[in-house]
């Protein structure tokens, strides 16, 4: 009896420290309930002690807009000299494919040299693609065009394209020399990191605000916004890049007697031109998705035109302007892509006259100039036919009014459950957890998944909401995103397990999902909007639809990455497909399904910005009005509150998986 009794006490004490630690603090959270009239400061952070960084940003962008002397030039002087640098090339590329050389202002101006015509640019952009890559391409290059032509989208296209071209050169150069400056420079790398970090997740509005202020409300204004925002991804592409060019590439260059200068330019940039075009694809698509934010601010063509359709309810105009972003969007992803993907050209000598050696730009050179000369005679061959244009404006408008006529209960009664059942419930639960709680929860489970490091990192960033007073803000972000993330995993992880399993689906979610990737974000407003009226419901439902891609790709792309050799040994050992999946797949998969997670939330915080229009009154509303307003501390504030929200959910999954994957021996 007595040698059974010590045996089995040994048992009895281990006790996992990790559960401890969260009784513990998850104890003290809910003891603190009993300690609010006590210590009342543990829920509301009190206001004598918020550190006002909003008033000290103002003060900062007073004083640099007033007062700040650079030595040769003011601060103000040096906006005006890049206001101007970027404004003269887009002046001549807005002139040459949308409005004309004009000479004079308004009303009073007069065409001097005309515009390239709508024939010419569709054939210029088709051999464009045919260059890149094959007849294929150009034909889809060519019907994305045609499409813009025929639904009366021309004009604003070409308004949209000429931002383009012209904010994506200054994007790549930016991103391309800081990349080499991070690649030469440990420290400057380091500390660009965290930059590189608050750029990609401080939202887009946050952007417009310093900028509106610096260069006022103009194209060159959403330019240098797109600019900022689209670099950041050029920056780390051309660090890892240079990373991955092969030392004995390196020390080849060297030993031929090549100095610092020419070993980059002449080595290691040629040795790592296909990863750095993949950063310039990368650098376009973001430009294109700040097409209607940026519109905000000045920068008219499509975006201009869903943000107006958007204000006025007009689902039709904005749909057929999204869709035109989207379809201009799909060329331009598909062509720089061909061009990443490109062979590099041969160094031998080429044969042949002038013509022979480039027949794609002497077709593009002869229909510019005969479309030119035909368009004094035949307005048809400058500018798009009224005759050749159909818009589907009435059917989407119709077909919403038909919804709310014969569905309008239905759709209420949805509504009015979800929001009483369980998006009402979780607001109010999460406003009524103590903030000091939250920060001790937060802080544990960083300390648990990577350490003291992670630990102080999430802990010290959700401190941060408290103290900028905005914590029941942060927290009716939390509740939107997290609502919404439980919905996009509930939907997008079984889309992604079933198309795993099932090439046929898998070829169909695939289109799917790519045209939902490259759909503007504003277009997700509009039908919700439309059918359920502005409020948290519109848009939930609408960052579900535009976070919902990542849960459905990752699930697809971990399933499909289980070792065969694992699938192969469970099928031997007579495991069902139910139990295949469950018990092998699924398990191995996880962490891969919770990176897409990871990103559904990034994208979810993303939305929830923009959804600041439909009327939500979180984070992102701080933001449009700091817009609004002109208030640089007020939006800079709040982007780096969504920014900090989106970086501990980033840290704290990104640790566990690793940790996963090295369990499962992955790593």
């Amino acid at each position: 009896m007595t040698s059974v009794s010590v045996a089995a006490q040994p048992s009895r004490l281990r006790i996992n420290p990790w559960l401890i630690a969260w009784v513990a603090v998850l104890a003290a959270t809910v003891a603190l309930y009993d300690l609010k009239d006590v210590m009342p400061w543990a829920f509301k952070y009190p206001k004598a002690m918020i550190i006002p960084f909003r008033a000290w940003l103002n003060d900062f962008m007073k004083w640099l807009m007033n007062s700040a002397d650079l030595g040769l030039f003011t601060f103000q002087e040096l906006t005006r000299f890049l206001s101007w640098t970027i404004e003269q090339p887009y002046n001549v590329v807005r002139s040459l494919l949308s409005t004309g050389f004009l000479s004079g202002q308004g009303s009073y101006a007069v065409e001097v040299f005309p515009r390239i015509s709508w024939i010419a640019m569709i054939v210029a952009v088709v051999m464009l693609a045919r260059y890149a890559k094959d007849w294929k391409l150009a034909a889809l290059v060519g019907v994305c065009f045609v499409y813009l032509a025929i639904f009366d989208q021309w004009n604003s296209a070409m308004v949209t394209l000429s931002s383009i071209l012209i904010a994506v050169p200054f994007g790549v150069i930016g991103g391309l020399l800081l990349g080499i400056a991070g690649y030469r420079s440990r420290k400057f790398e380091m500390a660009m990191v965290p930059v590189l970090d608050l750029m990609q997740t401080v939202p887009v509005f946050a952007y417009l605000v310093p900028i509106l202020i610096m260069f006022g409300f103009s194209p060159v204004s959403a330019m240098i916004a797109t600019i900022i925002y689209a670099m950041a991804p050029m920056v780390r592409v051309t660090m890892l890049a240079l990373q991955q060019v092969p030392e004995e590439v390196v020390e080849a260059g060297r030993m031929t007697g090549c100095t610092d200068r020419q070993l980059l330019w002449k080595v290691q940039i040629p040795s790592a031109m296909h990863t750095l075009m993949l950063g310039v694809n990368q650098v376009v698509m973001l430009s294109l998705n700040m097409v209607i934010i940026a519109s905000m601010i000045g920068a008219g063509g499509l975006g201009f035109d869903v943000l107006t359709a958007l204000k006025r309810l007009r689902i039709g105009e904005g749909i057929e302007a999204g869709l035109a972003i989207t379809v201009l969007a799909i060329a331009m992803d598909r062509v720089s892509q061909a061009f990443a993907r490109r062979p590099p050209r041969g160094h031998g000598v080429q044969l042949g006259t002038w013509y022979q050696r480039h027949p794609y730009l002497l077709i593009v050179a002869v229909t510019v100039v005969v479309t030119w000369v035909l368009g004094l005679f035949m307005p048809a061959m400058d500018a798009v036919p009224d005759s050749l244009k159909i818009s589907t404006g009435t059917f989407w408008g119709d077909t919403v009014k038909w919804i709310n006529l014969n569905f309008f209960d239905e759709l209420d009664a949805f509504k009015n459950f979800l929001l009483l059942n369980i998006m009402i419930p979780f607001k109010r639960f999460l406003l009524s957890l103590p903030w000091i709680g939250v920060v001790a929860i937060i802080a544990l489970a960083g300390y648990q998944l990577g350490g003291w490091r992670l630990s102080a990192l999430t802990g010290g960033l959700t401190v941060f909401l408290a103290v900028v007073g905005l914590w029941a803000k942060a927290m009716v972000t939390v509740y939107l995103c997290g609502i919404s993330v439980l919905l996009v995993c509930l939907i997008g992880i079984p889309i992604g397990i079933a198309s795993a399993r099932n090439e046929r689906l898998h070829r169909v979610v695939g289109v799917v999902i790519d045209t939902l990737q490259t759909l503007p974000s504003f277009v997700y407003l509009m039908p919700v909007v439309m059918l359920f009226r502005v409020g948290d419901f519109a848009a939930m439902l609408a960052v579900v639809a535009y976070a919902i891609v990542p849960a459905i790709r990752y699930t697809d792309h971990g399933i499909r990455n289980v070792p065969p050799h694992l699938v192969e040994a469970a099928t031997q050992a007579g495991c069902t497909r139910r139990q295949l999946l469950w018990k092998v797949q699924m398990p191995i998969a996880l962490p891969e399904i919770m990176l897409g997670v990871n990103q559904t939330i990034m994208m979810a915080l993303a939305m929830l910005v923009i959804t600041a229009l439909v009327g939500t009154r979180e984070l992102g509303q701080e933001v449009y009005m700091a817009l609004a307003r002109a208030e640089t501390g007020r939006g800079l504030v709040a982007g780096v509150c969504v920014a900090f929200i989106a970086i501990i959910a980033d840290r704290l999954i990104g640790a566990w998986a690793r940790r996963r994957k090295q369990e499962l021996g992955l790593e």
